[in-house]
């Protein structure tokens, strides 16, 4: 239910006086979002109960996943009903994953089983989860407050989830203060896992998904280096040894802190953005804080295990590395690094302080410091660490421990990623991290920068992310035609491919094969925000700048608007927005920032008749534009960035949110 306007405290309006055929970019962008919306609406009815219960038997990540962007949708300026949706598949999902119920009692005999997985709305201890996964699965849980930060329930859910975290729930108990560490790479809102059994420790260790059974796709993801140099296969057959082994993977493994939790930053700093409370934000910096001085005494590598007296290495010689998902798994830093980016993104905003982002950009250095140049000029940066150091390529065939296969391992070199070094440079707007990239960029002489790819997804190692930079660099200038085209050609594939689906619910449920990700935010978010994809692994959104719909009193642009970022600079951003509509007139609020976290200092914008630009002063984090029936108009608008208090607040909410029933 939205009041149907809404006014902001300064109360500067600019409108568009230009008259003109919408380009075609616009008009792409709502034929987008049509197309998903409808996509949206038929997925839910034809792969969900009508309570909102899926159709799929997965992990609780997974589940999630189906739909875990509609509030981002919602957000971006998608119909009501994409939010109802959202809410409806959250908290259906969450009913049905109770451990105190068994909802798939049968049918349930697939290689990924569903499995009661929540105590207290999260993962419970009958399917603890690391942050790779914890991640994943709270993308759903993070665009609510994006979408309306008003609903009761999820306001208190937000303090229930980040009371785990820093030390207020005793029953979660994962926080050890003194120590600035959590108790265990793999957690759940009852407790740390401190101990495994033989076939968890085999997963881990040799990549093994059953003993002596199918392999995991995920590799080796951890290691009891020094302890034991080679872990043989079918180590658990001779029962001393299995205990033996065992044990250790408890004490090396699983009672550690490793630098992937770093991504809980962003379950407390969710709390933050409800409630303003100083707590959470101290939490957020004391853990980052504490990498960071890990990081100081390792030379300035991250240490990916620290033991339960914070020491690096303990209880293994010292050595740094074989933490859970740490430098040795066979992606290497793609994992580890996905809690860096999220924390020293979160700190930064909550403190303006750049020197937050020195974590980030230090380990890229070390990545790039150690890599190779090939024959052909090509930049060749390591995959994993190990027992020799740095490793430019994987095992030989597709083993990544004695001869011990597994799906999915990266062959051969690898160029540098996008992900990190974008949103590095979009956070901090340095010419530093600009000339790290174009540094890369000189050296990457196998990749077209300026593609976009033929399938997107939605999951991210940051591949669109270099014909984005190309754009706001001047040498991409096609780029918004060309990913919301690709976005559009990957959601119309999926949306026939549903479509022609005629197979009834029985059928689903007993081959367990559905479509994923029919709705596609990756370009939407790129193009009309200015920003990076939020890290999929478990960031909060970012954006440069995002929109309101001044007359429905809502998150996102109004109906048959368009918006586009065009500059972006460390001072401000070009923004260009667009009525379709030829017989209504639309206002759309811009702010500052995903959270407010920015303030405008001016706009200035072209009158039709005038000789020159009109300036106006703003000084706040928002404004109005009126855009009367067909009209366009670019802004360039100034900006001082990380000023302001980040908070989920509307721009017309004013000190605080107007959530109903707040304790």
């Amino acid at each position: 239910m939205h009041p149907r306007t809404v006014e902001i405290p300064n109360g500067t309006t600019i409108t568009a006086t230009k008259v003109t055929a919408p380009p075609a970019w616009a008009l792409m962008e709502r034929q987008l979002f049509s197309l998903m919306e409808e996509s949206a609406r038929q997925y839910t009815s034809k792969y969900a109960e009508r309570g909102g219960a899926t159709l799929l038997a997965e992990d609780l990540d997974d589940l999630y996943e189906q739909f875990y962007n509609f509030g981002l949708f919602y957000a971006l300026g998608a119909a009501d009903d994409m939010l109802d949706l959202h809410l409806q598949q959250w908290n259906a999902t969450n009913r049905i994953s109770d451990q105190t119920i068994n909802h798939r009692p049968i049918h349930n005999n697939h290689t990924k089983t569903f499995t009661p997985a929540q105590h207290n709305e999260f993962w419970g201890m009958n399917h603890p989860m690391e942050w790779h996964h914890l991640g994943e699965g709270l993308m759903a849980w993070y665009d609510m407050g994006v979408a309306d930060p008003t609903i009761s329930e999820n306001a208190r859910r937000s303090r229930r989830f980040a009371a785990m975290y820093i030390g207020e729930d005793p029953e979660s108990d994962l926080w050890d203060a003194g120590k600035r560490i959590i108790r265990s790479p793999f957690q759940s809102s009852q407790g740390p896992v401190l101990e495994g059994d033989v076939h968890w420790a085999n997963t881990m260790l040799l990549a093994g998904r059953y003993l002596g059974g199918e392999v995991n796709y995920y590799g080796v993801r951890a290691s009891l280096y020094p302890i034991v140099p080679h872990l043989e296969a079918h180590w658990f057959q001779n029962p001393q040894r299995r205990a033996y082994i065992v044990d250790l993977f408890n004490k090396l493994v699983l009672q550690r802190d490793t630098p992937n939790t770093l991504a809980a930053a962003a379950l407390v700093t969710d709390a933050y953005l409800y409630t303003g409370d100083d707590k959470y934000k101290q939490w957020v910096l004391d853990y980052l804080e504490a990498w960071i001085d890990r990081t100081n005494k390792n030379g300035g590598i991250t240490p990916d295990n620290v033991d339960h007296d914070g020491v690096i290495g303990g209880g293994r010689e010292g050595v740094f590395w074989g933490g859970q998902y740490g430098w040795n798994h066979y992606q290497g830093y793609n994992i580890m690094f996905h809690g860096i980016n999220t924390a020293v993104e979160c700190a930064l905003m909550l403190t303006g302080d750049y020197e937050y982002l020195d974590l980030l950009r230090s380990q890229l250095k070390v990545i790039v410091d150690a890599a190779k140049i090939e024959d052909d000029g090509q930049l060749i940066t390591p995959v994993r660490y190990g027992p020799e150091g740095w490793i430019l390529t994987p095992p030989v065939g597709r083993g990544m421990n004695d001869g011990i296969p597994s799906r999915g391992v990266m062959q051969g070199p690898s160029p540098m990623r996008a992900q990190e070094m974008m949103h590095l440079y979009h956070a901090s707007m340095d010419s530093q991290d600009y000339e790290f990239i174009t540094h890369i960029r000189d050296q990457d002489v196998r990749r077209d920068w300026n593609e976009v790819g033929d399938r997107l997804g939605e999951k991210n190692g940051g591949e669109t992310e270099f014909s984005r930079f190309q754009y706001y660099d001047g040498k991409n200038p096609d780029w918004p035609m060309k990913i919301l085209t690709a976005e559009y050609n990957e959601a119309i594939s999926k949306y026939e491919e549903m479509m022609e689906d005629e197979r009834l619910p029985y059928d689903i449920i007993t081959t367990n094969q559905m479509p994923q990700h029919l709705v596609l935010t990756k370009g939407l978010t790129q193009v009309t925000m200015g920003t990076p994809q939020a890290t999929y692994n478990g960031g909060l959104m970012r954006s440069t700048v995002r929109y309101f719909d001044k007359d429905r009193g809502r998150a996102g642009l109004p109906p048959n608007t368009a918006a586009l970022v065009d500059e972006i600079r460390p001072d401000g951003a070009g923004i260009q927005l667009v009525n379709t509509n030829h017989g209504e007139t639309r206002r759309v609020i811009v702010q500052a920032g995903a959270f407010g976290e920015h303030d405008f200092t001016e706009v200035a914008f072209h009158r039709e008749g005038d000789d020159g630009d009109t300036v106006l002063p703003v000084h706040g984090k928002a404004f109005v534009v009126e855009l009367p029936p067909s009209t366009a108009i670019r802004l360039n608008a100034g900006m001082n960035r990380y000023v302001n208090k980040p908070s989920y607040a509307f721009p017309w909410h004013g000190e605080s949110i107007p959530i109903p029933f707040h304790e």
